[in-house]
């Protein structure tokens, strides 16, 4: 395969490397890296990229590099936003940082590399409620670019200067999609539950006063009533009308806790769920809150899975988003995960690495890239009603913002749903009409 462009640096590192071969799969053509001055040079038909600290030929695009792809540590590194004029004469100016001499303003590639690896979380930094990496550390919150794939509008004004020197790549646009995923983690609300679940329900319902509820879920448990989380069949007639292709994630946790409150596994309802669920569309793992603490309830969970779905089980999305790095992700890589769907917040909507394409994860502790591509999501319903206090009129207008922005650089829309918020619960009234009005817009070909 002949390269469309030649990027020249003194010095190739596992670093570097990943993110020219990111570059190759952003843009769909192959960028070579070399070390020789000689051979860049001599190249003349490529477009060339200097990555070093000078100049060394015309007509090149000079990037000034940044240590930090040069190293194999993790370390504080200083990072100061600025405000960059683009090279598009439509666009729009964008924060950038690693400001240094050169065509492009900044040493892209290590901005691009200290964004998708979230360089930024393998450092000490404030847990939040749950324990997890706080959205208010980043850099993309402090600096209020968490609503913008920020990489992706990188890359898209850099096509230009690309395209002045190899009219390939204005031809290579990126196509954008729309994947709708759903987490599975509360079945039903009242049915299925077992008979001490439910007793205890309606008794907090009685003690409470709540006898119009009280009436609903002993309606439910009659079966004169449907379960109000038992959105399904709907699902079904919204992806059959669309064409939609979705991925359901099931969570499967052993016992109870105050996370983990799925339908115990054995329940033969719940198993003719998945089942039905698995012969439609694919199935993937919601990793237990408890798994995180007990790594060996992760390889359970999985078996379980595979054996009640019939499928191999290849993704997966952490519950309740919570995951840390490197630990979480070389776990799921022992199992054989392949896709990962958890690069997102639980606590606010927004791009968590600043990109809206899958891309493949670079263990910083390893120094090594690994086969597990990354599915970033920018929206979740439960952010949008739990954090953001929203609702379904105001989380449908974030939704419409996100989608127009992931369609300006031909990202991957990337949502997760619950089926709680789709069915007929009150407390959820008007989110399952949110969502189709939004999926019907998702799904037009042009914006």
């Amino acid at each position: 395969m002949s390269h469309s462009a030649l990027i020249f640096s003194h010095s190739i590192t596992p670093r570097l490397k990943y993110v020219v071969d990111f570059l190759s799969d952003y843009y769909g053509l192959k960028f070579k890296l070399v070390s020789s001055e000689e051979i860049y040079l001599q190249a003349a038909d490529a477009c060339k990229i200097n990555y070093s600290y000078h100049r060394l030929a015309e007509g090149e695009i000079f990037i000034h590099s940044h240590v930090l792809l040069f190293e194999s540590s993790v370390r504080p590194v200083k990072v100061e936003c600025f405000e960059k004029k683009p090279f598009a004469k439509e666009g729009r100016p964008y924060k950038a940082f690693f400001r240094a001499e050169g065509d492009t303003g900044f040493d892209l590639l290590a901005a691009i590399f200290y964004l998708i690896t979230r360089y930024e979380e393998y450092l000490p930094y404030k847990k939040d409620s749950y324990g997890r990496y706080a959205h208010e550390n980043s850099i993309a919150f402090r600096e209020g670019f968490l609503h913008l794939p920020l990489v992706n509008i990188w890359l898209e004004d850099l096509r230009v200067l690309l395209a002045e020197r190899n009219a390939e790549f204005a031809r290579t646009k990126a196509r954008y999609a729309f994947v709708p995923t759903y987490d599975i983690d509360m079945a039903w609300s009242a049915r299925n539950k077992g008979f001490k679940r439910n007793a205890g329900a309606l008794i907090r319902l009685l003690l409470k006063a709540r006898f119009r509820q009280f009436s609903h879920r002993l309606g439910v448990l009659k079966g004169k009533r449907k379960d109000p989380y038992d959105a399904y069949e709907w699902m079904d007639e919204l992806h059959a009308r669309h064409g939609l292709r979705p991925i359901y994630f099931f969570l499967l946790a052993k016992d109870r806790n105050r996370y983990d409150k799925n339908i115990p596994v054995g329940n033969p309802a719940f198993r003719q769920l998945i089942q039905d669920t698995a012969s439609r569309y694919t199935t993937g793992l919601h990793p237990s809150w408890a798994s995180n603490d007990l790594p060996s309830l992760l390889t359970k969970e999985k078996f379980s899975l595979e054996q009640v779905s019939g499928q191999t089980v290849k993704s997966s999305r952490q519950h309740f988003i919570r995951f840390h790095f490197p630990v979480t992700y070389q776990r799921l890589l022992a199992l054989g995960i392949t896709n990962e769907y958890s690069m997102g917040y639980g606590s606010i909507n927004g791009f968590r690495a600043s990109i809206t394409t899958p891309y493949y994860w670079y263990d910083l502790k390893s120094e090594a890239v690994t086969p597990l591509l990354i599915h970033p999501f920018c929206f979740m319903d439960a952010n949008a009603y739990y954090e953001q206090k929203m609702g379904s009129e105001e989380a449908l207008h974030e939704l419409l913002q996100l989608l127009a922005t992931v369609r300006a650089v031909n990202g991957t829309m990337v949502t997760v749903w619950h089926n709680s918020f789709l069915g007929t619960d009150k407390a959820f009234e008007g989110w399952r009409t949110a969502y189709e009005s939004f999926v019907a817009k998702a799904l037009v070909t042009s914006p």
